[in-house]
């Protein structure tokens, strides 16, 4: 049977039903943390896009990229060549035993820690390092969503003064100043004073 509509319905149907395709990727929700529609910034094969630092101390091995100190526990960061203001990155990491390394983002750098704090001497996993960590920047549920010795999804996205961290798919901490504004290459962090080993995967990152 074939409905009559008055054409301010139809108008409004025929908007609904473009509506979802002609939002950019920036517009959707920003907790959907299972994006598999972030461009890859590493292809599994070697560092072509990274500024590859003169500690011989990242590898890549079987798609993943290895950061592993040795006796001298030196710091070590492992850079994009591209900048980044506003973005959206997301990866998989994966140690075991205690570390100490990080997602870095803007300038000045913000840091999300990965592991445990060489100040506080406590994981602090997913929570924003700021030279401190500010008690609301903290991501307090982080060790119930933490699989240990096993791959942990990690997003953070920068978007204006706010600044957003996920694990496993849920939100565990955010963030807001105006402090971190630059576009910036993302590092990755291997800090001073541990012995450590740490792994990343699956590295994706779209600008906003």
């Amino acid at each position: 049977m074939h409905m009559h509509l008055p054409s301010g319905c139809r108008h409004a149907l025929l908007l609904a039903a473009l509506l979802p395709c002609v939002l950019p990727p920036a517009c959707q929700a920003d907790d959907d943390a299972t994006s598999e529609s972030l461009p890859f910034i590493f292809n599994g094969k070697d560092l072509t896009g990274w500024k590859v630092p003169p500690e011989p101390y990242w590898t890549v091995d079987s798609g993943t990229i290895i950061g592993q100190s040795d006796a001298d526990k030196k710091t070590s960061m492992l850079y994009t060549e591209k900048s980044y203001g506003d973005v959206v990155f997301e990866t998989e990491v994966r140690f075991r035993g205690e570390i100490d390394s990080g997602i870095v983002v803007r300038k000045p750098e913000l840091q999300v820690q990965i592991g445990v704090s060489r100040s506080l001497q406590r994981d602090m996993t997913c929570s924003f390092y700021t030279n401190k960590y500010p008690e609301e920047a903290q991501a307090k549920r982080a060790a119930e969503l933490f699989k240990l010795n096993d791959w942990n999804r990690i997003r953070v996205e920068a978007k204006g003064n706010t600044f957003t961290v996920w694990l496993n798919g849920e939100k565990v901490a955010r963030y807001t100043s105006d402090g971190y504004s630059d576009p910036a290459p993302i590092g990755l962090q291997i800090h001073s004073g541990v012995l450590m080993k740490v792994e990343f995967r699956s590295l994706r990152a779209l600008p906003l």
